[in-house]
């Protein structure tokens, strides 16, 4: 691979972009952010340089395109709000599917046949099995879910007519932060679990509120899988390092395959942190399973990933370490 080689990043201003353009720039290419900045930060671009726009603005992704001249996009971009999606569902339909296809018609128009899609695991809907494996039903329960599910059957398609070769990564619960505090995890709002008992433990917060105590699980409380953020970084360079030598289109899960509790997220941010955190019991949410935990197998042997960090707390410690430098103590 060329020193020179540059990547087309969209979303690379955000949490998990941030940290996918660091494992890029590490692997010898030259991330080209292409970020709104709605979300994204401009202080997490570091690896490469920003063009700032939108991906549904044909005209300005063309010229970001002609300048750069990329060999592949990695295709971050995307309103991520669950909730949000069900109030607004134009507006995710607009900027996650029509905005997604005006970038891919791009990159066909453009000769860009490598094409790295950041999915979810939302695109199964209510799961059916324990493990939730790439051949999992998928029935989405919402415009996000929908969206992304939609971009997925599109690349398939795109694949089949155009010879776009590309993969989709199905996320469960990203967390953590760079383990060296170069970038993290900064929502405007803040949704994600740890982050929010964080703010608990750096007296931002007063409590945390348990949503649902009455689960078939062991304690009562959601089980989740949480897939360190750098772990995810080095995933999308597999991936495109498994494109350049001319794998077939596929989607992939990315998890831990090991999941835990609200209770237990709790007690180990407690663990980390040496703070006391104050819980209220509250009822449960609407569309919330009891268990999302996720089965990775088929990227561990045809990709040769593996999670590096496995350890719940060891996750916990980098997200703190993030937390504590960027928040400070109030």
């Amino acid at each position: 691979m060329s020193e020179s080689e540059k990547i087309l990043v969209t979303g690379g201003a955000g949490y998990i972009g941030s940290h996918t353009c660091k494992a890029l720039s590490e692997a010898g290419y030259i991330p080209v952010t292409y970020d709104n900045l709605v979300y994204g930060h401009e202080y997490a671009v570091k690896y490469g340089p920003l063009e700032v726009g939108c991906i549904g603005d044909r005209r300005r992704v063309d010229e970001v395109i002609r300048k750069y001249n990329p060999k592949a996009i990695m295709h971050f971009a995307a309103y991520a709000y669950v909730g949000e999606s069900v109030e607004d569902p134009r507006k995710y339909y607009r900027n996650n599917v029509a905005g997604s296809l005006s970038l891919l018609e791009a990159a066909i128009d453009y000769d860009i046949d490598q094409f790295i899609f950041s999915s979810s695991c939302a695109v199964y809907g209510e799961p059916v099995d324990a493990f939730i494996s790439e051949d999992h039903p998928k029935n989405p329960i919402n415009p996000y879910g929908r969206s992304k599910l939609m971009i997925e059957q599109i690349l398939q398609d795109f694949g089949r007519a155009y010879g776009l070769k590309s993969i989709s990564l199905r996320y469960f619960n990203a967390a953590g932060a760079d383990p060296d505090g170069e970038t993290g995890e900064d929502h405007n709002p803040e949704t994600h679990l740890i982050p929010l008992v964080l703010d608990v433990a750096n007296q931002i917060r007063r409590n945390i509120t348990i949503y649902g105590t009455d689960y078939d699980t062991t304690d009562g409380t959601c089980i989740r899988d949480y897939i360190h953020v750098t772990d995810l970084a080095k995933a999308h360079v597999l991936a495109l390092q498994a494109l350049e030598k001319g794998v077939a289109t596929n989607a992939y899960n990315l998890g831990n395959g090991n999941g835990f509790s609200v209770r237990e997220v709790i007690d180990a941010v407690s663990r980390v942190t040496g703070q006391p955190i104050q819980v209220i019991e509250g009822m449960r949410r609407p569309g919330d399973p009891p268990r999302l935990v996720g089965y990775a197998r088929r990227i561990y042997s045809e990709l040769s990933w593996q999670p590096e960090f496995d350890d719940l707390d060891d996750i916990i410690e980098t997200a703190w370490k993030w937390h504590q430098r960027t928040k400070g103590r109030r």
